[in-house]
């Protein structure tokens, strides 16, 4: 693959003249001689940010309002800049770098519309609004992440084009050549009062998992090394070119694990990890996890000293600062100090620059989710989802095993029962009594998922369902039973725990993860261990995410490329009217010792 047009890897980028600290006032010459002359300091600030995912506005495309939630955050970059402009104003622009670690053209209806609907990569096509923002905001470098790739390479590189920064990514490498197919880092010059300028290196680093949670867009194309080898092989590199301080931007969560088990060799979460293996780096910009820590140390083995880790929270919540603090010695500058915080964005007010920059596709883009496609007999929601087999997720289940389904008729396989998984993506998808829309139904599945058909054998799903059911928080019997405490168990998100449709069963949160399916039945018997199932699944979890067993190495009989939530939308656009009482039934509950815990 080409580096990126600017050919960043043999060049550093000015940013100018910085202001300086303190420097102290000799005192007059005493009898013994002068005294030592102060130490030439200069101070700056690196500001970060992080899994943007398309968004620009404080707005909640699939809800069509203001974007609010039980904290009372905001999202969008209309936020980040006016936070970036009080930052510049208080440290002066040119004592300053702005950076971003990755996830920033997938997740709303906005970036998703400038993707597919109309794309950036039709002749003569639209900028995408991202690029704009991020241009006009002024950042400096962003790393990748994975949800770069869910558009196909194609619509990566033109974002690419488009963008007046670099997009950093040391370990992704061209499959054939293991050459990096974007640049692996880029260097900024801070000029100061002192004589020789701050040469800061941004080292990028994505995500090893793209080669599972993508691999219909990356196999044979790209691969992701670990984030560990990269940066021990980059990071002296650096130094030896001069670079005073190395801050990396990783699309990596700094826990250490991994949601796809031992299928790669690689640690997904692994930010951690490298300030901890690897000598030279003074601060890594984390993301990927959607978590907030806003300064975390981890002491380096092999120097002993701390690097400054931060994640601000997602979508632009938040903006990290680490303010750094150099002392010239020895014919060098030396990272004498280094902090982090963060700054919540719903503290300010949007900046109307960019608001009014992107103002005419804000509009497209809701005039677009407001499109009426069917009615619905009856309201459904997700609240009781995570707990309650529910409607609204019979619903995506009855579209996908329906779709498959067609799929299949006629062939090989035609005549074996397809199930369905899907899980509960948010809590507050709704879809009204009344008229749907497409926000409505995107609401459902916010992820660019596509379909595929596995098969599988009852065992085989037994076991599938025992990994799932991980997911409750284990109750004895008689205890009283909280909603808000039952999920999530050891941290697992609500997008990794799946319902099953076309089985029953009970899930006894008394026993131990494990041993909790009872009363597995398909067409009102139990299940047999041999039989074989055709299971609709998403390529997230067919491809490995969240390490489910048995399905990842399935033969796959079949896939689709258009996404899981363009086929719901159209298909209730064929049938007019989505009723819940044509394909929703409670198969699944939870239980203690037999008896229903709702």
């Amino acid at each position: 693959m080409p580096l990126n047009r600017r050919t960043f890897l043999e060049s550093s980028v000015a940013v100018g003249a910085g202001a300086a600290l303190t420097t102290g006032v000799a005192a007059p010459a005493q009898a013994h001689g002068r005294p030592p002359k102060p130490a030439k300091r200069y101070s700056f600030t690196v500001m970060g940010t992080t899994d943007l995912h398309g968004n620009v506005f404080n707005w909640d495309y699939f809800t069509d309002k203001e974007f609010d939630d039980k904290a009372h955050n905001d999202v969008g970059l209309a936020k980040i800049s006016t936070l970036v402009n009080q930052v510049r104003e208080e440290k002066g622009r040119r004592n300053t770098l702005l950076i971003d670690a990755g996830d920033t053209i997938q997740g709303t209806q906005l970036s998703y519309y400038y993707a597919k609907i109309d794309p950036i990569t039709r002749t003569g096509g639209p900028v995408h609004p991202m690029a704009q923002a991020m241009n006009a905001i002024g950042y400096d470098a962003a790393a990748l992440g994975n949800h770069e790739f869910n558009y196909g390479i194609p619509v990566l590189r033109k974002f690419e084009e488009q963008c007046d920064f670099p997009l950093l990514g040391a370990n992704a490498l061209d499959a054939k050549t293991l050459r990096p197919a974007f640049p692996p880092y880029s260097i900024h010059r801070l000029c100061t009062p002192h004589g020789r300028d701050v040469r800061v290196a941004i080292l990028g680093l994505t995500n090893p998992g793209i080669a599972i949670w993508d691999k219909a867009n990356v196999s044979g194309k790209m691969v992701f090394p670990g984030l560990e080898e990269q940066a021990a092989k980059w990071v002296p590199k650096l130094r030896s070119m001069g670079a005073d301080v190395v801050v990396v931007s990783a699309h990596s969560g700094s826990s250490g694990t991994s949601s796809y088990g031992d299928q790669l060799p690689y640690v997904e979460n692994a930010a951690g990890l490298v300030a901890e293996q690897v000598p030279g780096i003074d601060a890594i910009l984390v993301g990927h996890a959607h978590t907030e820590i806003p300064e975390y140390r981890v002491r380096n083995k092999e120097t002993g000293q701390d690097v400054v880790l931060s994640e601000p929270l997602k979508w632009g919540q938040r903006l990290t600062l680490f303010d750094f603090d150099l002392v010239w010695g020895k014919g060098r500058w030396t990272v004498e100090k280094v902090g982090a915080r963060v700054l919540n964005s719903n503290t300010v007010a949007e900046d109307p620059e960019i608001t009014g920059l992107l103002a005419d596709e804000h509009k497209k883009v809701v005039a677009y989710v407001n499109q009426v496609i069917g009615t619905s007999t009856a309201a459904m929601a997700t609240a009781d989802a995570p707990w309650k087999d529910e409607p609204i997720i019979d619903l995506i289940n009855h579209v996908q095993a329906e779709t498959v389904k067609a799929a299949l008729a006629g062939g090989e396989y035609a005549a074996l029962p397809v199930l369905s998984q899907a899980s509960c993506f948010s809590r507050t998808a709704a879809i009204p009594s009344g008229e749907v829309t497409i926000k409505d139904a995107a609401g459902l599945y916010p992820f660019e998922n596509t379909l595929e058909a596995r098969l599988l054998t009852g065992a085989q799903l037994k076991d599938y369902l025992e990994y799932s059911a991980r997911y409750y928080v284990q109750t004895p019997a008689g205890a009283p039973v909280e909603p808000a405490k039952l999920t999530n168990a050891g941290g697992i998100p609500d997008y990794n725990y799946d319902a099953v449709y076309g089985l029953t069963y009970e899930i006894d949160i008394a026993q131990p993860a494990g041993s909790r399916i009872v009363n597995l039945s398909f067409d009102g018997r139990p299940i047999d261990p041999a039989a074989r199932f055709v299971l609709a699944v998403n390529n997230y979890r067919a491809s490995g995410g969240g390490a489910f067993p048995h399905v990842a190495g399935a033969p796959q009989l079949w896939a689709d490329s258009d996404e899981i939530r363009n086929t719901i939308i159209q298909w209730v656009r064929a049938k007019g009217t989505v009723d819940p009482g044509q394909f929703a039934s409670v198969d699944w509950k939870l239980t203690r010792n037999g008896t229903p815990v709702f």
